[in-house]
Order: C-alpha cells, then sequence, then structure tokens
C-alpha cells in the first residue's frame, strides 16, 4: 500500500525532466513540483560521489544533492543533522558557507565527518600523505602482530601487518584523522571477504572461490599495501577538489547521543536521515575499523539496529527514540526553523504533532540503487516540517 501511494505521488510530478541544475533552486523554488527521481544518466555515479564524498564507504547515507537542494531552498544560518552519518549534510553545507553542527553516537561516523569536513592546509597535507607512505615502504616488510581475534580472523597475515604498521606510524602526523580514514578503508577492502560481498559478509573468505562479480576462480586478498597507495592518491584528489571550491561553512562534530547532547540555541533548520528501522547495523558495517583503530562503540545505543529487528515492540521503541530526538532538536529551533527529515516511512511512524511540528510539505522520490548486490530500487521520503 505504501509504494503504490508513493508511486502515484512521483507519477503526479509535473516536471517530466529530473532536476539536474541545483543553482536554479531558492526560496521560491516549489520543491514539491520538482522532479527529484534521478535515473543514472541523470545523474551519474562520479557527480553524486564528488570530492569527499567519497572518502569512504558508507551504507544508507542519502545522495548529497538531495541535502544541496534543500539548502539552497531554506537557506539556515546554521543547519543540525542529529544522525550525521558519514557527514552529507556537513559536507553541503560547508560548500555553501552555511554553518553546521552534526552529532552521531557511533565514534566512526564522528571520524569520517570531521575528516571530511576539515579545514585542511593542502601544501601540509601531500607532504603528509607522501611521507608516511615513504616511511611506510622503508619498514616493508617488518611483520607488526597482535591479539585481536577479529583482526586475526578477517586478515591475512601479510595484510594484517601492513595495517598495523601503518597505525603505528599515523600519531605522528597532523591530520591524523584523514590517515584513520585512509587505513580504514584499506583494511575494508584488504580482508578475507569475496569480492562481490564487500558490504554484507558473514564469515572470513579463506580459500579461492567463485566470484560473481569477475566471472572467474579469485583469491582472497592477501595484502593491504596496494589499497593503502591507491587510496591515498585518492584521497589526496578528493580533499584538493573539495579545497578549490572554497567552502566558508563552519562545521562542529560532536560524538553522542542526540537525544541528550548538550546544543547551541539558534538552529533554524535540520536536515537529516535517521537510520531506518531493522535495517543496517552502523557499527557492524566498519567492525573491521573499530577492531583496529581501537574506537569506542556504542551499538547498544543505536536506535533502529537491525538486530533489534522489526516487532511491534521494535517499532515502539524505535518511534520513541526517535521522537526523543526531534523533542530535543526542537528545544534548540529558532522559531518557525524547518526540518527536513529524509526517511522511507513505510510504517507511516513519524508525525510531527507529536514532537511540536507541523507538515508543510513531503516529497516522494524513487531510489534506483545501481551499486554492488544493493542494485534494486526503492522509494524515498522527504517529510518537511516547521516548528509550531
Amino acid at each position: 500500500m505504501y509504494d503504490n501511494i508513493v508511486a502515484h505521488k512521483i507519477a503526479e510530478q509535473t516536471t517530466s525532466t529530473p532536476l539536474t541544475n541545483f543553482s536554479v533552486i531558492g526560496p521560491d523554488t516549489l520543491i514539491d513540483r520538482l522532479n527529484l527521481n534521478w535515473r543514472e544518466k541523470d545523474l551519474p555515479e562520479r557527480v553524486r560521489t564528488k570530492h569527499v564524498h567519497r572518502l569512504h564507504p558508507y551504507l544508507g547515507k542519502f545522495i548529497p544533492q538531495l541535502a544541496e537542494i534543500f539548502l539552497r531552498k531554506f537557506q539556515p544560518q546554521l543547519v543540525y543533522d542529529p544522525f550525521c552519518g558519514s557527514g552529507t549534510t556537513l559536507v553541503e553545507a560547508k560548500a555553501l558557507g552555511t554553518h553546521s553542527i552534526g552529532v552521531d553516537i557511533a565514534q566512526f561516523n564522528v571520524l569520517i565527518s570531521r575528516a571530511k569536513t576539515l579545514n585542511y592546509k593542502i601544501p601540509l597535507l601531500e607532504q603528509e600523505i607522501g611521507d608516511i607512505l615513504f616511511r611506510f615502504s622503508m619498514a616493508y616488510p617488518t611483520v607488526v602482530e597482535t591479539n585481536n581475534e577479529y583482526l586475526q580472523n578477517w586478515f591475512s597475515e601479510q595484510a594484517r601487518s601492513e595495517l598495523l604498521r601503518y597505525l603505528a606510524l599515523i600519531e605522528n602526523y597532523t591530520y591524523r584523522d584523514l590517515l584513520k580514514v585512509i587505513l580504514s578503508r584499506a583494511a575494508r577492502s584488504a580482508r578475507l571477504v569475496t569480492h562481490y560481498d564487500l558490504d554484507f559478509p558473514k564469515k572470513p573468505q579463506t580459500s579461492p572461490y567463485e566470484c560473481y562479480k569477475h566471472g572467474r576462480i579469485c583469491q582472497p586478498v592477501q595484502e593491504a599495501r596496494r589499497f593503502l597507495m591507491r587510496y591515498s592518491l585518492d584521497t589526496m584528489k578528493r580533499v584538493r577538489a573539495f579545497h578549490q571550491l572554497a567552502p566558508r561553512g563552519a562545521v562542529d562534530v560532536l560524538h553522542g547521543d542526540a537525544r541528550n547532547i548538550r546544543l547551541p540555541h539558534g538552529i533554524d533548520m535540520v536536515f537529516t536521515s535517521p537510520p531506518y528501522l531493522g535495517l543496517i547495523d552502523y557499527h557492524e558495517q566498519h567492525r573491521y575499523s573499530y577492531e583496529l583503530l581501537g574506537l569506542q562503540t556504542n551499538e547498544g545505543e543505536e536506535i533502529g539496529s537491525a538486530t533489534k529487528g522489526v516487532s511491534n515492540g521494535a517499532k515502539q521503541e524505535y518511534i520513541e527514540s526517535i521522537n526523543g530526538v526531534l523533542s530535543h532538536t526542537r528545544n534548540h529551533m529558532t522559531r518557525g526553523g524547518i526540518m527536513c527529515i529524509v526517511v522511507h516511512d513505510k510504517y507511516n511512524l513519524y508525525d510531527p504533532a507529536k514532537v511540536g511540528f507541523k507538515s508543510i510539505g513531503r516529497v516522494e522520490r524513487h531510489v534506483n540503487r545501481r551499486t554492488g548486490r544493493r542494485n534494486h530500487a526503492f522509494h524515498e521520503s522527504i517529510l518537511i516540517w516547521k516548528k509550531t
């Protein structure tokens, strides 16, 4: 029923061509009259993952063009994302000169968001990335060991030793967070997993296997070195590209629970995408990073974790937690502040009146996942509320 209703609303959109010129959006733009049902040819992958948005894989994030459109429409002074994830809203706000605050309970998400939005001195960054790679290579093939059971099981001896050798060098540098992101991205690719299942591996792959991605028998990855080299170069290119935009917005990324975290007053817009009910374990998807970097885990505090399922009890716990975040956020918003929520609300759990808002619009769009094994299509809503 939900998908049928959404599909009908999408069909009612009067603009036949999907919007691709985002600079035309302004305060007078009628958002619900726009066609945001982008196809691959309308919004290619290289555009969706421009500059720092692709510093590290992250499941469940919305495309940056959505944040850009609504930021251009409402033109806030201070935008807030209580579920900042990989920092999509924060990056787009920074690019437009808008100040932003992001909060996330997952420490790795905070690491990514800070690394994407830091103001870098490009010559120093390039020097540091080059230097750590040089020192890493000079130490080759020194073996580094660990008692961590996860690292022992999910990485070959060579790959594990290379990752740990790079990790031991990071504290010597200014831009440690970005170097940790490079290391994490390399670790993701260097795990003992099949090439076609980087997102959801169930167990280590220790023997040759029939690879559905490449159409041949493949071997498990045995090294991390080549990934560290490749992602170092890609990271420099992406950070340099973002720097060339001369982004001006100040960004503050906080680690904590958005239900009770200390916030400043004066937030006039929220743009966020809460975790979907029973879909993704946000800590588990980056388990390799938590284990390798020794990050604090708050997975028991995750809202809507896949391990909690979609039972009636889970739904009730989910919406109570979401409403707790939204109510706390409202207390720090300006009069008439705008809240935009990107969500797949097939259970109809979101009610603005319960948290002190009123609905002033709702945009439906068709999403076609085009990568990996998550290639099915689904519908997505952007709820537009105003503080009452």
